[in-house]
């Protein structure tokens, strides 16, 4: 059995660095923010990224959040610290209290905590003039988000899941490797990480998901569920891609000007589009007006393809806080408030 392991842990690190090279998650020279929690995950990142570090030539630091939510958190955050002493690898933590932060903000405590982590990820980023930062999302979370965006609703882009680069900023070395396979590498490796005990309490949507849900459709539908909804990913995330080009060259035909808090298309060209293409070019021009299209519904979009179709007078709407989409001579005016 032992040798079985030690057979899996090697495949596992050539798995993880094959992934990182062909999708150039990380370049020569380059310094990586890692997130590490504790957890089975992320201590198996750390720990094949350490292997990985002198032949892929890179510097790493690790970034640790203690949510300050379970009562172990302290025992998580001297856990993380003693395994960088060992590797000689430095270290930021930063403490918050993620239920204040919550209630103060009303919003749930999964949302909170992603915030403050993406935010002290950015920071630690700033600080030591990093070039990427790494997460330890596996398969299987590939597949929980997938589901959980297709249960809310979402658009195509929802079920690209989770990317493996997004933004050439943040990557996912271990996006590849399912929750059995980092499991079995701590095992081999005597890693001992963290167990958040609150993975088994099915309070939060993604914990039901992962306990009830997925288990449900192995049992009594696909047994490969999540390597298929992996597949939707790969393929979703392609032609994504595709239409981002189209819908960039798109934009560039119908731009009259781009400023910092203003940006004008031309209405006429707009108006012969298909519907696909318009509802695209929207969320495409606002975003790059706002950096984000948060709060950007479905019913706001199609009231902004009626109020150019209509095209009487000096008509606008406000589809979101701090912008301003306003039709007048023949032009789109996006304007930031």
């Amino acid at each position: 059995m032992g040798t079985l392991l030690v057979g899996k842990g090697k495949m596992l690190e050539d798995k993880v660095k094959k992934h990182i090279k062909e999708n150039h998650l990380i370049e020569s020279g380059e310094t990586i923010v890692v997130g590490v929690s504790g957890g089975p995950d992320s201590i198996c990142m750390l720990t094949i990224l350490e292997k990985l570090k002198k032949e892929l030539n890179f510097r790493m630091v690790v970034a640790h959040i203690n949510h300050g939510i379970r009562e172990s958190a302290l025992a998580d955050e001297e856990y993380v610290k003693n395994v960088c002493d060992q590797k000689e690898i430095p270290i930021y933590i930063k403490k918050e209290n993620i239920k204040d932060i919550a209630q103060k903000e009303k919003m749930g405590i999964e949302e909170a905590g992603r915030m403050i982590r993406y935010s002290f990820f950015e920071e630690i980023m700033k600080k030591i003039n990093a070039q990427k930062i790494a997460t330890a999302h596996n398969l299987n979370d590939q597949a929980e988000t997938i589901l959980m965006n297709l249960f809310r609703g979402s658009g195509i882009n929802g079920l690209k899941g989770i990317e493996k680069n997004r933004n050439g900023k943040y990557i996912r070395p271990l996006i590849n490797c399912s929750r059995k396979e980092i499991e079995e590498y701590c095992e081999k490796n005597n890693l001992k990480p963290r167990i958040d005990e609150t993975n088994q309490e099915n309070i939060y949507t993604r914990n039901k998901i992962r306990n009830i849900c997925i288990p449900y459709i192995e049992k009594e539908f696909n047994p490969n569920i999540i390597k298929t909804l992996a597949r939707l990913s790969d393929i979703v995330t392609e032609e994504t891609n595709y239409m981002d080009a189209v819908i960039e060259k798109e934009y560039e035909n119908l731009m009259f000007k781009e400023e910092k808090k203003e940006i004008i298309l031309d209405l006429k060209k707009f108006n012969l589009l298909e519907l696909v293409i318009k509802r695209r070019i929207l969320l495409y021009t606002i975003n790059r007006l706002m950096s984000s299209t948060l709060g950007i519904e479905k019913i706001n979009i199609d009231d902004l393809i009626k109020l150019c179709q209509n095209n009487i007078g000096n008509k606008y709407l406000i589809p979101t806080k701090g912008l301003k989409i306003l039709v007048k001579n023949k032009k789109i005016f996006f304007q930031l408030m």
